[in-house]
């Protein structure tokens, strides 16, 4: 299309090209004639938001759930502070997104004028490409650059700046055609590299998850994994890596996992990461599997060649799309001797994921097991970060790809806005959003656009222990019976979510959980459950008393 146009719809055009069929927005003066074109383009879905982390996050789990860029669209400077925050998910979660910032008119440009930022010099170190679009004629280029640059290599975010005057500019632009995405097929030569030490080694693992894993890449590695009973661990927050039902599944590395499996990481002879970049919560800060790793063998699978090698003494490493490599690992003839660890391995994860009676008038252990039993299987499960997460982590069995949106990167109020994107995207798909009082005052307000949106399929489930439960399990283990900041003065969490219109209830005890789970999901439109519990248990396996006793 060579027509003239003006720079808001060229832009628009060129994003329903491209693939784009969400946007997630706070509107701004500065971008109104992009608002203006969506009017006429049904194709595309506006969600509206109620803070720009809000937009961020959501667009971060859009684009977890579809494989495409999540699109977010805020305005100059507080607009787009407030965004920041899901580029810096996006980055260290290898997510694909590209958010749009309305900027200041190009004539206006170094005056510091009204919300005027350097968004260059802002987002350098967060985002893979920051540009600024000068010529409404380029737009085509510089948004088929910038899709193409979300998702290559180690997916993540790019940022778009577009100056209000440009926007409406009425010029002749030629369209880009959709940009593929580019997948490097594995080496077959590495990969029989790979083979021949699986067949030297005794006690081989494989970590799992991150960088471009997708339902696609799930189901080819489990076949091979449980071909040859090659245990299956997932990085910190990828879970959903394969199916926790595979007899090969080993659980999860990061934050409280199962010390059998520590063990078993610690004495592997051979690891085999792919997709996974082996940050450190995954690593335990690098000790569990140190940056030299002596005695060990690593083959690290990664589709962008700068991750390999970057900070880890890599034996074999393997440039290739996840999905193209587990393919390949799935169809190779060559014969590798079985493995008893992955049934081992399996075996410790179901001991470690059941949970077990203790004496508190909320057992959250038994929350998650009454879930288990009540919720579907492929119950997308989302939460922020904070202590109550652990409960999940560690006894909900997730049931694959995509099923857990969480941030690796450990940002609170995640989890509501991660649930509505969700909500959205899923409709005949059960979600969960798990949060924290502390966690869901971060962002509590986009239960505004979960009602506005007229989602059915949310449940959210409120632990409230009136403390930042993670720094206080921290204070106790520094500073033991000396509390600094860490109490919080909390709302009726019930009381405010039907003030949004959501229907709410409170739970106090283990036994009324049950029936409170059964009437919620007899409701319509969403809906919350606030549960108190008590600090004391201030993870599945440790209370605040064991703490102090240990000070």
């Amino acid at each position: 299309m060579t027509t003239k146009r003006t720079g808001g719809r060229i832009l628009v055009d060129q994003l329903r090209t491209q693939g784009c069929d969400r946007i997630f927005t706070v509107p701004g003066e500065s971008f109104l004639a992009v608002l203006d074109a969506l009017h006429d383009t049904p194709e595309i879905d506006l969600v509206v938001c109620r803070q720009e982390g809000g937009v961020a996050y959501m667009a971060d789990a859009d684009a977890r759930m579809t494989g495409r860029p999540g699109i977010a669209f805020v305005t100059r400077g507080p607009g787009a502070t407030n965004a920041c925050v899901g580029i810096h998910v996006a980055h260290q979660d290898s997510t694909p997104m590209i958010l749009f910032i309305g900027d200041v008119a190009r004539g206006d440009r170094d005056r510091e004028g009204f919300q005027e930022v350097d968004f260059g010099l802002m987002f350098a170190p967060l985002a893979k490409w920051v540009a600024r679009i000068e010529d409404a004629a380029r737009i085509p280029e510089y948004v088929a650059r910038a899709w193409s640059t979300a998702v290559s290599g180690r997916p993540g975010p790019v940022v778009l700046v577009l100056p209000e005057d440009m926007l409406t500019d009425s010029v002749e632009a030629v369209d880009r055609p959709a940009v593929p995405r580019a997948a490097q097929a594995a080496d077959p030569l590495a990969v029989s590299a790979m083979m021949d030490l699986l067949k030297d080694a005794t006690s081989p693992i494989a970590i799992v998850g991150g960088a471009g894993w997708c339902r696609g890449t799930a189901a080819p590695f489990a076949e091979w994994a449980e071909r040859i009973g090659l245990p299956v661990a997932g990085a910190f927050r990828r879970q959903d890596s394969i199916p926790n039902d595979s007899p090969v599944w080993a659980g999860n590395l990061g934050y409280g996992p199962n010390p059998k499996l520590v063990q078993r990481v610690k004495d592997a002879d051979l690891v085999i990461a792919v997709g996974a970049r082996l940050g450190e919560a995954t690593t335990d800060g690098y000790k569990l599997i140190t940056p030299d790793h002596p005695d060990q063998t690593l083959v690290h699978v990664h589709p962008d060649p700068s991750e390999l090698g970057r900070v880890y003494r890599t034996d074999l490493p393997i440039c290739a799309d996840v999905k193209e490599f587990a393919e390949l690992c799935a169809a190779w003839d060559d014969e590798v001797i079985h493995f008893d660890a992955g049934a081992q391995a399996h075996a410790d994860w179901l001991e470690w994921s059941t949970p077990k009676l203790n004496d508190t008038a909320l057992d959250m252990g038994q929350v998650v097991l009454a879930l288990r039993d009540a919720l579907p299987a492929d119950t997308i499960i989302c939460n922020g970060a904070g202590n109550f997460s652990a409960w999940f982590h560690r006894f909900w069995r997730y049931a694959g790809c995509p099923s857990q949106l969480a941030p690796t990167n450990g940002s609170m109020g995640y989890g509501l806005p991660a649930a509505v994107a969700a909500a959205i995207r899923a409709p005949h798909r059960q979600i969960l959003c798990a949060a924290g009082d502390g966690d869901f005052l971060m962002n509590g307000q986009e239960l505004a656009t979960a009602v506005a949106q007229g989602v059915d399929n949310l449940l959210i489930l409120l632990v409230d222990n009136g403390s930042y439960g993670t720094i206080r399990m921290h204070q106790e283990r520094e500073y033991p019976c000396r509390l600094s900041g860490t109490t919080l003065a909390n709302p009726d969490f019930a009381a405010l979510a039907r003030a949004y219109g959501a229907w709410s209830a409170t739970v106090e005890r283990t036994a009324d959980f049950a029936g409170a789970l059964k009437e919620a999901m007899a409701q319509k439109g969403v809906r919350l459950l606030h549960l108190k519990t008590d600090i004391e248990q201030i993870t599945p396996a440790l209370t605040i008393s064991a703490l102090r006793s240990r000070a």
